[in-house]
């Protein structure tokens, strides 16, 4: 136990000094297991390891001496209602863009084109939020995965001043595919601001 006393037999020190300096080392090791701290060894730092601890290894995680995976995460939302170039609908090419990017860690996220490009095979989450203001329409909203609509959401109270298509998924992805948003069906015209986009790698593959 850290802080007990040690009680030396007569004549110990001076008779055998070397049996005494392996004991010092034994008793220094076990007393540095017990409280996880370093061994101070004629001037050299010796690390113990906590027992039952491994280095952290395979694909969650890097191996000792290994830099840990990269942090891939954005967020982007809408500070103003309409779109210079006018209203979105399913009739144009019904990208869903967003003018103000929050957060982009790894550099995935372009914000002309309003998607999400993967720099590295692993599982996402991303989750969305599209409001409709002043619209009696149905507001279709898709996450596209590339060209293919993974999931919609609905807007579709012709009663309400506003709503929001809001939904998430986790997706895994290879280097290179290309996530983003496209109204499906009605328009934006009354505009949507706050709303948003994100996303962000859980774990690599």
């Amino acid at each position: 136990m850290l802080g007990a006393k040690r009680h030396w037999p007569p004549g110990l020190l001076s008779s055998h000094p070397l049996p005494l300096v392996l004991m010092l080392l034994v008793l220094g090791c076990g007393w540095a297991q017990e409280g996880t701290e370093p061994v101070l060894l004629e001037g050299e730092c010796l690390v113990v390891c906590e027992p039952g601890r491994a280095a952290a290894g395979g694909p969650g995680g890097a191996a000792l001496g290994e830099a840990p995976p990269g942090r891939v995460a954005f967020a982007a939302v809408r500070s103003h209602h309409h779109e210079p170039a006018g209203e979105i609908s399913n009739g144009t090419s019904g990208a869903i863009y967003f003018d103000q990017v929050l957060v982009n860690e790894g550099g995935g996220f372009d914000r002309a084109s309003g998607s999400f490009v993967a720099p590295v095979r692993g599982v996402y989450s991303f989750r969305f939020h599209v409001v409709k203001v002043y619209n009696r329409q149905t507001v279709q909203v898709s996450l596209m995965l590339n060209t293919w609509p993974v999931i919609s959401a609905f807007a579709n109270d012709p009663d309400v001043t506003r709503e929001a298509a809001t939904s998430s998924v986790l997706l895994p992805l290879d280097p290179g595919d290309r996530v983003s948003l496209r109204l499906r069906r009605g328009n934006l015209l009354g505009g949507w601001k706050y709303s948003s986009f994100s996303g962000f790698l859980i774990f690599p593959l």
